[in-house]
């Protein structure tokens, strides 16, 4: 199977960049409301992903410099994430896919320069992991 199947583009992808400040980035979280959310840079490049975690103990560890009132002085591209959420090619095989969703909530998906494309959502994947296993299930033995 082909990721591009699965792929949510990068237009229909909430997305923030490294300039983005980190109050623009809390608030487009919570509008959104999701935990997570993709950073690219201004070429298009995928650069990571941002937490809520993130956010949260970057401004925990700012000594009282950062809070919701000063977050629109403090750039994204400071803030230091915990975890590294790897993209895929979108050429990839559905294995790297899966290995991949199996410890994130989504993959982002770089064309064969690193820009990035769009993501895949692990539910998509647990949704077409279940039809396939009720598929074979359905079939005599």
């Amino acid at each position: 199977m082909n990721i591009a199947f699965f792929l949510l583009p990068k237009n229909d992808v909430v997305t923030v960049t490294l300039d983005s400040t980190l109050r623009q980035t809390l608030e487009r979280m919570e509008f959104h409301r999701y935990t997570a959310v993709p950073i690219i840079d201004r070429d298009g490049a995928y650069v990571g992903t941002v937490t809520e975690g993130d956010l949260l103990w970057h401004m925990k560890n700012s000594d009282g410099r950062i809070n919701f009132e000063t977050a629109s002085k403090f750039l994204l591209k400071d803030v230091p994430l915990k975890m590294d959420m790897k993209p895929v090619r979108i050429d990839a095989d559905m294995e790297d896919l899966i290995n991949l969703a199996k410890v994130q909530n989504f993959v982002p998906v770089v064309d064969d320069r690193g820009r990035f494309i769009g993501i895949v959502r692990r539910s998509q994947i647990i949704e077409y992991c279940e039809k396939f296993v009720t598929r074979n299930a359905a079939q005599p033995q």
